[in-house]
């Protein structure tokens, strides 16, 4: 299996915990991740996670070196990739930044937008059922 310049693997296997930085309190509360924390980016039509696991000094770390904006990180939601596949979307290794992936695959509607708004809750919503919140 051919590795990235991170050292990860090109293929993102089953087990891999995924962390979906939170920025905003309105992306969680205390029993989890809301779906709207997963909603893909409309821009680039995905939805961008790193491959860090749940250490809580290893994601602030990747937030200080990633987030030029000075947001301020309020937590993280982790869940495997085998959730992002039961929720049929794909999970794709997308370096630099090292770690990087992008969860690609969300259903575009153009001609109906509020049809696409339901798919891409129903999707982000099993991916908030499926992900635990580690508060940063």
């Amino acid at each position: 299996m051919r590795a990235l310049p991170s050292g990860f693997p090109e293929h993102v296997s089953d087990a891999e915990d995924l962390s979906r930085f939170l920025t905003q309190s309105s992306q969680f509360n205390s029993f989890g991740a809301k779906p709207a924390a997963f909603l893909p980016n409309p821009k680039y039509r995905n939805t961008s996670v790193f491959r860090l696991g749940n250490a809580p000094e290893l994601l602030r770390q990747t937030w200080k070196e990633i987030d030029k904006s000075g947001r301020p990180l309020k937590g993280a939601a982790i869940c495997k990739a085998m959730d992002v596949r039961t929720a049929r979307l794909e999970i794709m290794a997308a370096e630099p930044p090292p770690g990087h992936a992008n969860i690609e695959g969300w259903l575009w509607i153009e001609s109906d937008p509020e049809l696409q708004k339901a798919q891409q809750l129903e999707s982000a919503g099993q991916l908030a059922k499926a992900s635990m919140v580690v508060p940063l």
